[in-house]
């Protein structure tokens, strides 16, 4: 992290910290939302399930951030945040700042997505 000032790790720890609650406040939401849909025709009810298939993928999605970000918040703590977990290259910090889960650099995630 010798690459990152001390203001710029505070700055991608507070955006991921604000980004932990924004998701969590989403999985509060989505948990208060009643399981079961009364009223309404055939048509309404199936309507409803439809929304709440769709949001309970994205509860799955948001988990999964929701860890990446948490990983990320340990390895600052760590001192390893922002270095390539394959090449051990400094992370730059416009990289982190627009994606600050990133745990590769560009050239290291674009092998990664060609090899997918």
């Amino acid at each position: 992290m010798k690459h990152l000032s001390q203001e710029e790790i505070l700055e991608l720890k507070t955006l991921l910290v604000k980004w932990k609650t924004e998701l969590l406040e989403d999985f509060k939401e989505v948990v208060d939302e009643p399981l079961s849909y009364e009223g309404g025709d055939e048509i309404d009810r199936a309507d409803a399930e439809a929304g709440r298939i769709v949001r309970l993928k994205n509860l799955d999605k948001h988990r999964k951030l929701l860890k990446k970000i948490d990983y990320s918040l340990q390895k600052i703590d760590y001192g390893t945040y922002g270095i390539c977990e394959i090449c051990q290259a400094p992370i730059p910090f416009e990289r982190l700042k627009a994606r600050p889960v990133a745990n590769l650099c560009i050239e290291c995630k674009e092998e990664q997505e060609e090899n997918e």
